[in-house]
């Protein structure tokens, strides 16, 4: 357990997210005082069902893109913030682009601005993404690489407006002196993430579990490197705990790089294994647009800094992944 966030008044935004309410789960178990917003466009009120009686927590539904008197007392304060207010997956962020590069954007900048009024000591989360290296020319890819984006396509609503919060992060950092902290977080996965999320962990799961052909875009050998969600929030969390990481971005993610074709070859067979079946065929579509051939994070700051690495092997992870679906939500 993190004792920094013990008796500490926090904000998550995106309390109902697949990583979020996660994350409000880590922080309430380590004694602090939690906020959790969200306006459900992705996230999911079964996440944070088992809350509902729990006295360190508060919910507010708002939208956080919006400036912060619409929803928080102007007068409150917070030791730290966690935006992670956002869609995530493919799908839902081109289903609602408007909404996505505003809450990176200018949601950013308001809840900034609160921590500048009510608290200049306090600590700025903000979720950033291994999108903002587009498709690497460098690999595996560390956090001084600029990245290769594409600023004008079918993914840039996302990976444009996380790019324009590291500046927003930036600049409150250096010109007002507010400690913003970045995490660029890969491809996570594991228990609450929405079966219709659109990635490919969730969707090949669904399939399999299905009796349905799992669905690969392109020629599969397209590569990700996929972290449990336990994995992530403990890197996160101790981003925000250090003392020695002011204004820094940190990769936090799974080195394990696997091609998308390996991971669908290992769900289909360990749902086979679990329900006794033959194992569902595999079935290739067109690649969609801007979609990276490559993403592996260089770990090596996370580990050196926060002495944080992940834990949980793929094999576990998946398991538990697979019972979460089976449990709730298929």
């Amino acid at each position: 357990m993190n004792t920094y966030f013990e008796d500490k008044t926090v904000l998550v935004t995106g309390a109902a997210g697949f990583v979020g309410s996660h994350l409000v789960d880590a922080l309430l178990e380590s004694g602090a005082m939690v906020i959790g917003v969200d306006n459900f466009l992705t996230g999911r009120e079964q996440n944070l069902a088992h809350l509902e009686n729990e006295e360190a927590f508060t919910f507010i539904k708002a939208d956080v893109s919006q400036p912060t008197e619409e929803y928080l007392p102007q007068d409150l304060f917070i030791d730290v913030i966690f935006h992670f207010a956002s869609p995530a997956s493919p799908p839902k962020y081109q289903a609602a682009p408007i909404e996505t590069y505003l809450v990176n954007s200018m949601g950013n900048h308001h809840l900034l601005q609160y921590l500048q009024r009510n608290n200049p000591q306090g600590r700025h989360i903000f979720a950033s993404t291994s999108e903002v290296y587009g498709d690497p020319l460098e690999h595996p890819q560390t956090e001084g690489y600029w990245g290769n984006v594409n600023p004008n396509g079918v993914r840039s609503c996302y990976d444009e407006a996380k790019r324009l919060g590291e500046t927003i992060c930036g600049v409150f950092y250096r010109d007002f002196n507010i400690d913003a902290r970045m995490v660029r977080i890969f491809n996570t996965y594991g228990s609450r993430i929405n079966p219709d999320d659109g990635r490919v962990i969730p969707a090949f799961i669904g399939q399999a579990l299905q009796g349905n052909n799992v669905s690969i875009y392109g020629d599969g050998s397209q590569t990700r490197s996929f972290c449990y969600v336990s994995d992530l929030v403990a890197g996160v969390l101790a981003l925000a705990a250090s003392d020695t990481a002011r204004g820094e971005t940190v990769n936090i993610g799974n080195a394990n790089e696997q091609t998308v074709t390996e991971v669908a070859e290992y769900i289909r067979s360990a749902v086979a294994k679990r329900e006794g079946k033959e194992p569902v065929e595999l079935e290739y579509h067109p690649l969609p647009g801007d979609d990276p051939t490559r993403r592996q994070p260089d770990i090596s700051k996370a580990k050196g800094l926060l002495g944080w690495e992940p834990q949980v092997s793929f094999e576990d992870g998946i398991a538990k992944t697979i019972e979460y679906f089976v449990k709730y939500e298929l």
